[in-house]
């Protein structure tokens, strides 16, 4: 959460584009404006896009209190793991 929280600080203060890879869900719903979703696999292309709505400047308890926060979660999991889910290889 820390560097989570520094990171913040570096966008408030130089307002530039970031761009950041995360395997984390919920890190992404706290730090992003868009959830870019990859697909899997060696053939990986941009599943979807999710516009982000929470104002900033963000505070992660008012965020988790959002019904919002719950409904962008549950669906990033299930295009994570139900849509594009790996497949075991035998």
């Amino acid at each position: 959460e820390e560097l989570q929280e520094e990171l913040l600080t570096i966008w408030r203060e130089h307002k530039v584009t970031v761009l950041m890879i995360t395997h984390d869900i919920d890190e992404a719903l706290f730090l992003a404006d868009k959830l870019v979703m990859m697909t899997n696999g060696p053939a990986a292309h941009i599943g979807e896009v999710m516009n982000i709505p929470f104002n900033r400047p963000r505070k992660r308890a008012r965020i988790m209190e959002d019904p919002r926060y719950y409904e962008l979660r549950n669906y990033a999991l299930d295009f994570l793991y139900r849509r594009f889910a790996h497949t075991a290889v035998n």
